[in-house]
């Protein structure tokens, strides 16, 4: 006779019917338009509550190198919860992004370090301006030995 392992318990599906309850009020997708362009290459959620979510395409983990056709086959899924490319086997969740995450935290981390490595005008203006002023304050190490 064949044993069947129990992947969930009941005490996970009663979280997640929680969890569900509670998006019950929140926006969901009704629509989406996907803008290219030049220099602009866009998103538009429109949502249930009548707001518009703009999105840069770059921006989202599995859509980069993607081709404008395959980008443009955008299905909605789960009541306006989810968004699904066939093409490309990529599904992002509605309530995360528009939280602004647009991927995994190892994803957001690289996203991160672009933006932070990018370099302007402004932004040596101010690294000098705090270098006149001392730097970046050195940490303090703690007095307090644990015993």
């Amino acid at each position: 006779m064949t044993t069947h392992r129990v992947v969930t318990t009941d005490a996970q599906i009663d979280q997640a019917i929680s969890r569900a309850k509670a998006l019950a009020n929140e926006p969901r997708v009704t629509d989406v338009t996907y803008r290219p362009g030049p220099g602009l290459d866009l998103l538009i959620l429109q949502m249930s509550d009548g707001h518009r979510c703009v999105l840069p395409r770059e921006d989202l983990q599995g859509l980069q190198g993607a081709t404008r056709q395959q980008i443009s086959q955008i299905e909605i899924l789960g009541n306006g919860t989810g968004l699904h490319w066939p093409a490309l086997d990529v599904d992002l969740y509605v309530p995360a992004l528009l939280q602004g995450i647009y991927g995994t935290r190892k994803w957001m981390a690289e996203i991160g370090a672009k933006g932070g490595a990018a370099s302007s005008i402004a932004k040596r203006r101010a690294s000098r301006a705090n270098g006149r002023r001392g730097g970046r304050p050195k940490r303090q190490e703690s007095s307090a030995i644990a015993a």
